[in-house]
């Protein structure tokens, strides 16, 4: 019977190791063809597979062929991968996001395609019910809402049309902890529109104070939250700075700190891509197109306001979106221009990056997506 018991908790615990080491999926946004900004080299959504223990990401294939799915984002119930094709009013008619289930081996199954009602398409955010998607369109100022039925398909909800369109450059949506407010980050604006969402309907309205100005040729790009909701940040892309503000109750924002994304001594050209709040919430990291570098801030828990602990090279070109693994243990960052995927270890006492393991190749990567199974 001691044996039986000794033999029969063996397996128990060998079943348990290998339950922890099961791989997540990692789908890649990519440039398939050659546009102003980027010579796209791969032909679609591409596959990974991380390794949770270790951080390794083996490359596996494309799982859909599609024109320039620079933004793909997996829907909260892990049954549907939706993606935008970004493409300008010179190439198409139309521009679209596609939806697709997401099958039990992790390849995609295309369910459909419904027009942005814009172009160049450049972001994709859901609600926190997960039952609507926005998409944010890079030219002529027109963020879309879409209502997402049980299938995964996608109906529309709301065009909404920012002020200024010939000048807008609506380059994300973020919404609040509480599903009430939508922020949409407008670059060529120097503007954040503050909206209220309405979760039963779907649709966006103005509030009474409905913007914060920027400094001029600031270009709001991405956009996210402290772990407490007190806070939020603001990447802007044309001059490299984060944007601190305090969060009102009414969901309103207030400045409290404008800070560099550079060291002090660089001087080259650079544009700031993207931005992400570490899970445990101490920390924020941004990324630098020019510099080619990473930066990482500590949080002040009680202010809000950012200091600076380092800047990681991603040995590589062009890190545009990047993406901090579920538990908040690894950092991958997508270098667009040399076709690598980055990986680092996040030291979760001090919040600084090590380099890893050696980059992996993916052909014109420009976006990281986890899906955990």
């Amino acid at each position: 019977m001691i044996r039986f018991t000794l033999i029969t908790l063996a397996l128990i615990l060998t079943a348990s190791c290998t339950a922890q080491k099961t791989e997540v999926p990692v789908y890649i946004g990519t440039y398939t063809k050659k546009e102003g900004h980027v010579d796209g080299k791969a032909k679609g959504i591409f596959l990974a597979m991380q390794d949770p223990e270790n951080g390794s990401l083996q490359p596996k294939n494309t799982v859909a062929e599609i024109t320039n799915p620079s933004f793909v984002k997996v829907s909260k119930d892990g049954k549907n991968l939706y993606a935008v094709s970004e493409l300008g009013s010179g190439n198409v008619d139309s521009v679209f996001i596609y939806s697709y289930k997401i099958n039990k081996d992790n390849s995609l199954k295309e369910l459909g395609k419904i027009s942005t009602e814009s172009f160049a398409p450049c972001h994709i955010e859901l609600d926190k019910t997960g039952d609507y998607i926005f998409v944010s369109n890079y030219l002529g100022g027109v963020v879309m809402v879409y209502k997402r039925d049980k299938g995964g398909n996608l109906q529309k909800q709301q065009k909404l049309q920012l002020e200024n369109a010939e000048d807008s450059n609506a380059h994300s949506v973020s919404i609040s902890s509480d599903n009430k407010t939508a922020y949409i980050s407008d670059l060529g604006n120097d503007k954040i529109w503050i909206y209220n969402f309405d979760e039963q309907t779907g649709k966006l309205s103005p509030k009474e104070k409905y913007f914060v100005q920027l400094k001029e040729n600031s270009g709001p790009r991405h956009f996210d939250f402290s772990k407490d909701n007190n806070f939020a940040f603001s990447l802007n892309e044309i001059n490299s700075t984060i944007s601190v503000f305090d969060i009102e109750e009414n969901g309103n924002l207030e400045i409290i700190q404008n800070i560099s994304s550079l060291p002090e001594a660089f001087k080259g050209n650079n544009s700031g891509a993207d931005i992400h709040v570490h899970p445990s919430g101490k920390f924020l990291y941004a990324s630098n197109r020019g510099h080619n570098s990473i930066v990482a801030f500590k949080i002040n828990e009680d202010s809000g306001k950012l200091s600076v602990i380092g800047h990681y090279p991603t040995k590589g070109e062009t890190p545009r979106n990047f993406a901090i693994s579920p538990g908040g243990k690894f950092l991958y960052a997508a270098n667009q221009d040399t076709s690598t995927i980055s990986n680092f270890k996040v030291n979760s006492n001090t919040g600084e990056l090590e380099d890893h393991l050696l980059p992996i190749e993916v052909m014109s990567p420009v976006c990281v997506e986890f899906a955990e199974n």
